[in-house]
């Protein structure tokens, strides 16, 4: 196994470099992942016959192991970080090849825990190994970039679907082993093709849980309770009260694909000038006013541009989500990235592992409350954004540390 400092990445060849690997491996997870997602409301609804609470529970259990990725801390006990990554890659690759055929509630459910585990357990190593490997002067910037990346090849998963869906006559089954098998292989190449890189600051491996971190944990915890509300119900939304088709929907993912590979770059930049305090207040009063607006779809009638439109928005200002990882960046001790990024999992998906089924069933009787909830939410989220500093860094971490007196960190 070669290992290769950081500080010697530079005489690799170009494609062999860290960060063509975080570019590699942010285009390999969405094409199983979004392709899941782009099918799964069809699915379920034409092969197992879902409704609003039983989606709820899919994504209930689906989010469970996000819950759990703080056991990533022991797992990097026995195995390299790096590696850790990119086998959760392929087993999501895996899991999600073989999801066609397992067509019940009970196999959806054991065939979504699978590929949970590697999504979630992938995710929290990515993101541990962006911070570290990416320059803070860059990482706004490259940051937005990676997302572009990951849209663009989606973004050419989804085309595919939808001029051959209909026109081929595919089937989940196909479908599903295409783009699963894909994700692994990819997996499979950076596991060999790739030197293990070394970073400057070995990473503690143990739980780390530091008070002067409460504002990025706050922000995560309600991060990911608003998030799920839209990744449970606003596609579900678009297959139930609009009637969408498996190419409709893929369709709308495709434009919010285009979207999201033309702006995630220019967010990036935003969020370098403007400062990661200014970007996630902008993202969360978008945020709120699209949530109010889904809520209004179902109490005041309004019909399907609107809702598309508000889909398409929604992600755009998601992307913005990206200033929480660089204000992290910023005020993290080095050795904390991987373990906090895993702590920060669990606690993202802590309103996941019930939310969704509370929420289905509330689904069944006012679903415009569902993403009133949200809206709230993302109130919160507002008001919590309001306590980071303009330059936040180690010691002035919010602005009550600063008010306090504390001393920035040399």
């Amino acid at each position: 196994m070669q290992i290769v400092r950081l500080s010697d990445a530079h005489t690799l060849p170009f494609w062999r470099r860290p960060v063509t690997l975080l570019f590699l491996m942010a285009a390999a997870m969405p094409i199983a992942f979004s392709t899941w997602s782009a099918l799964l409301n069809n699915f379920v609804i034409e092969v197992a016959d879902f409704d609003g609470s039983d989606i709820g529970w899919l994504h209930t259990v689906r989010e469970i192991p996000g819950f759990l990725a703080v056991g990533v801390i022991v797992l990097l006990m026995m195995f390299r970080e790096q590696v850790l990554g990119l086998v959760a890659l392929v087993m999501l690759g895996i899991a999600t090849a073989i999801t066609a055929q397992f067509p019940s509630m009970g196999g959806i459910l054991t065939i979504t825990m699978l590929s949970s585990i590697g999504f979630h357990y992938y995710e929290t190593v990515n993101q541990s190994l962006q911070l570290q490997w990416i320059d803070k002067a860059r990482a706004p910037q490259t940051l937005g970039w990676i997302i572009s990346a990951g849209s663009a090849a989606t973004f050419l998963a989804y085309v595919l679907i939808v001029l051959t869906w209909e026109a081929l006559g595919l089937s989940y089954l196909i479908v599903y082993w295409l783009s699963g098998g894909l994700t692994a292989v990819i997996g499979v190449f950076c596991l060999i093709a790739y030197p293990q890189f070394e970073g400057a600051h070995p990473q503690h491996q143990k739980l780390i849980l530091r008070r002067r971190y409460w504002l990025y944990y706050a922000l995560q915890f309600m991060s990911g309770a608003r998030r799920q509300i839209f990744i449970v119900f606003a596609g579900f939304m678009m297959v139930e009260k609009f009637g969408f088709a498996v190419h409709e929907v893929t369709s709308l993912f495709l434009i919010t694909l285009l979207a999201n590979i033309l702006s995630a770059p220019l967010v990036g930049k935003a969020v370098e000038v403007f400062g990661e305090r200014n970007a996630l207040v902008f993202e969360y009063v978008g945020l709120a006013v699209i949530f109010f607006l889904y809520g209004g779809l179902y109490y005041f009638g309004w019909g399907v541009v609107l809702a598309s439109a508000l889909y398409v928005f929604n992600h755009i200002f998601f992307s913005l989500a990206l200033a929480l990882k660089t204000y992290f960046q910023k005020i993290a001790d080095p050795q904390d990235i991987a373990p906090t990024a895993a702590v920060a999992f669990t606690i993202n998906h802590i309103a996941a592992v019930f939310l969704p089924a509370l929420l289905g069933y509330l689904w069944l009787t006012s679903p415009g409350l569902v993403f009133l909830a949200a809206a709230g939410m993302a109130i919160v989220s507002l008001l919590l954004s309001l306590l980071i500093p303009r330059h936040p860094v180690r010691g002035n971490e919010t602005i009550s540390a600063r008010t306090l007196g504390a001393k920035p960190a040399e």
